[in-house]
């Protein structure tokens, strides 16, 4: 599923992020990125190198703050894939913030959850060159997101 997702993703030419619990075991991620036991990574083809989406693991290489790292996890421990433009995605494991009950008492979260990207999480973008844009304000820089546009070509 996450491999279809991540597809999906990459044709509708948005950027896919995924959502991983950073306590589960065999992970190996960049600890200093870790949030609230999340991390939040860019696997879009621009951001990673040799991106091994695996029926048990998910493996890349990719840069943070400069520094190669090989990133490798269980996709037991993806807790959501989305777009990072639009927030569309899906979640797998329910976090405690976002889960609601139905009024049928399925325990199911509410339909609007289930397409919003993660919550309190600061996303991670992974860099495959070590180009230092000035214009560029990161994650956490003090320029609002861009919101998805249509262009026109005639």
């Amino acid at each position: 599923m996450i491999r279809a997702m991540h597809e999906w993703i990459i044709d509708s030419e948005l950027t896919p992020y995924v959502l991983v619990d950073a306590n589960h075991k065999d992970v190996v991620i960049p600890t200093e990125f870790v949030e609230d036991s999340k991390i939040l990574l860019n696997v879009s083809p621009g951001a990673t190198q040799n991106l091994n989406l695996g029926n048990e693991f998910i493996l890349f290489s990719a840069r943070f703050n400069g520094v190669s790292m090989e990133v490798s996890f269980p996709i037991d421990a993806v807790m959501a894939i989305y777009a990072k433009e639009n927030g569309r995605g899906m979640m797998f494991k329910e976090d405690e913030a976002t889960s609601h009950s139905n009024a049928d008492g399925s325990g199911q979260s509410d339909s609007k959850h289930a397409h919003a990207g993660p919550i309190g999480v600061e996303p991670v973008d992974t860099e495959t060159s070590s180009d230092d844009d000035p214009n560029d304000k990161g994650p956490s820089g003090s320029s609002p997101a861009k919101k998805p546009s249509l262009k026109i070509v005639k």
